[in-house]
Parts: C-alpha cells; structure tokens; sequence
C-alpha cells in the first residue's frame, strides 16, 4: 500500500505545492485593498530588522525582537482579527471562490446608478452613494447594515425613500454589488465650504478625502446632482454628464465589464500579457 502511494509521490507533492499556492492566492486576495496589508508590511520590516541585528550582533535589539517574533502567531490573531473573521465568513459564503452564477457588468451597474439618481433628482429625494474604487471602504460597510444584493434602480431608489428605515446614511457599492445602506462617512470640516451644503455633501467630501471612492450625492432641498472625488465637489450633473462622468474616474469603456473569479483574473492577466506592445 505504502509503496503504491511513492510511486504516485510526484503527483502529492505537485497538488501540496498548487494548495498552498492557491492557499497564498487567496489570502491575498482578502487582504488586498485593506490595512492589513500595511501591518504585514510592518511585520517584514521589523523580521529585517531581526536579521540585521542578529548579524550586526546588537544582542539587546536582537534578544527584544526575538521574543516579539516568538509570539508571532498570538501577534498575528491580535492585528488581524477583523480580517481573520472576514476571510472565514468569505470561505463559508463562497468556499472556492468561484462565481456559481453570472455578475452584473460594470457597464449596467452605472446605467442602474445613474437611472436611480435621476429619479430621485426629478422627485427632490435626498441620497449619498458610495462606488469602491481600489481602497477598501470594508470600515464603513460594517458600521452599516450589510446588504450583499445586486444593483437595480429600484433597489436604490427604495432604500433612500423617505419612508425606508435605511434611507439615513449612505449606501456602498463595490465588485458590481450594493455591499451595505446606512453606512455613516466621516463630515468635512473644511471652513472654507460653502454654507449651504449639508450633511449629506460633507459626508461625500470627507469620505473622498480619506479614500479614492466615488460619492454620487442627490441634494434633497434642490434635486442637484453633485460628484465627489478626491476632495473635490463637482454639481450640477443631468444623467448624460454622470454617466460619462463615471465612467471616465472608473476608466470603463463601453461594453467593457469585469468579473471576479478566479478564472476570468487568470484570463485577463494572460491576456494583457499577449497584447503589451514589445519595446
């Protein structure tokens, strides 16, 4: 028995080395976009720092540094216990990680946006909407109330109903899914705003001052359509100019869309590959 399963020992060690490479994979994948990913960062430096030391022969730093790193793995629970809790219920939702039905393109999600936002404008309904752009907005999702639902025009324009218990605060939309409603962003508190903005545009200017997010805002007093970005407030958008305006900070190009699966990442990769020009 044991001798028939060393003579297939090539094919173990080869699915040991892809589940750990899978294993990395995916790991990365849930702390991308995160601060966990600046605490490993920290992590590297300060094991350099050991390395160093123990060369140099600075035997304090070395000795303080060594017990640290032998409580690496409590260290490790401690700094990441958020992300840990996270990656769990992302495993139990989804244990391979792979798209079991079709997502919405990217091109549709901003064409429900937009649709949701221009009937509110007509009916003065005041609204703030979160688009996740590279950092993650996963701090303000789990203050709301998470939602994890497809984007529709219908969905969005319930929520900020004045009746809805969900319509305060903000919803967040990431990965072509609306992730929570009633989210609360950090207020500007810049003087020099203009008097009449309220909460609502102070939430979306300082909510795209701390990350890249794209904050659509709908004034309940006017019906105004404002933008903000990257601590900018631009107003005054009819439904053509926000969607063009849209899909320019998200750099989409009509009929172009995205998945998030494994296999469609290893398709583009390879495919952005075979078209970069040779220099």
């Amino acid at each position: 028995m044991l001798e028939a399963f060393d003579n297939f020992r090539y094919i173990w060690d080869t699915l040991d080395i892809i589940l750990v490479a899978l294993g990395i994979y995916y790991l990365l994948r849930i702390i991308e976009k995160t601060r966990a990913v600046h605490m490993l960062v920290g992590l590297a430096f300060i094991f350099v720092i050991f390395v160093i030391s123990s060369y140099g022969e600075l035997y304090t730093l070395n000795w303080i540094l060594n017990i640290f790193l032998g409580s690496i793995i409590i260290v490790a629970v401690i700094l990441f216990q958020n992300d840990i809790r996270r990656a769990l219920a992302m495993v139990g939702r989804n244990p391979f990680f792979l798209s079991a039905v079709g997502r919405k393109s990217e091109e549709s999600v901003i064409e429900e946006i937009v649709k949701a936002t221009s009937f509110m404008a007509n009916k003065k309904i005041g609204a703030l909407i979160a688009i996740e752009k590279d950092l993650s907005l996963v701090p303000f999702i789990e203050i709301g109330m998470r939602i994890d639902a497809w984007v529709s025009r219908e969905l969005i324009i319930s929520v900020f109903n004045p009746s809805s218990p969900m319509h305060d605060g903000g919803m967040i939309i990431g990965r072509n899914k609306v992730l929570s409603t009633g989210s609360f962003f950090p207020l500007a508190t810049d003087l020099d705003l203009e008097r009449e903005l309220g909460t609502r545009h102070r939430a979306a200017l300082g909510l795209s001052n701390e990350t890249d997010a794209i904050v659509v805002v709908v004034s309940e007093e006017t019906g105004t359509i404002s933008l903000a970005y990257q601590g900018n407030l631009l107003r005054g958008f009819d439904a053509t100019t926000l969607e063009s305006r849209l899909m320019e900070l998200l750099k989409l190009k009509r009929g172009q869309s995205h998945d998030y699966n494994l296999l469609t990442r290893l398709f583009d990769i390879k495919k952005q590959r075979e078209e970069k020009p040779l220099t």
